[in-house]
């Protein structure tokens, strides 16, 4: 909602002008097994609470991929949950030499109504391989940004 010409603007409404940054670095090790299956990334998790509904939120989350095996033909894929449901957008990273290596991937959207939102980073494999991947918690990380309407 636009603020008007000649409106009284409350402190509540300045407030929900500014973005409000939210951070949370991984806290140990994920293992990607051999499986399809997704997985929390440890500690890459944050809860906070919006005051309005169709707050928008804009995302950074940063893998820190040390692969455990190789394949041609299997990836990391590293994805953001909101709420229960994963999001669009997909970090990938292949599976193709043992080097370690940090992928980000970007999400934006909204969350519809106001109150308490869980937004954490989660990963899986593409297919099965042994000993997969790991996610290193050095460099892995969520960064949140949320933007209110006044």
């Amino acid at each position: 909602m636009p603020i008007l010409a000649g409106q009284t603007v409350t402190a509540g409404q300045l407030n929900r002008m500014q973005p409000v940054p939210y951070e949370a670095i991984a806290s140990s090790a994920t293992a990607v097994l051999a499986t399809t299956t997704i997985v929390d990334v440890p500690g890459a998790t944050v809860t906070l609470t919006t005051t309005t509904p169709n707050a928008i939120y804009r995302v950074t989350g940063i893998f820190d991929v040390l692969p455990g095996a190789t394949s041609a033909s299997v990836l990391v894929f590293g994805f953001l949950n909101v709420n229960g449901t994963t999001d669009t957008g997909v970090a990938i990273q292949g599976l193709t030499s043992s080097m370690r290596a940090t992928v980000s991937q970007t999400w934006r959207g909204t969350l519809a109504a106001a109150g308490s939102h869980t937004l954490k980073l989660q990963a899986s494999l593409s297919g099965a391989l042994g000993s997969g991947a790991t996610i290193r918690p050095q460099n892995s990380k969520i960064s949140i940004e949320i933007l209110e309407v006044v």
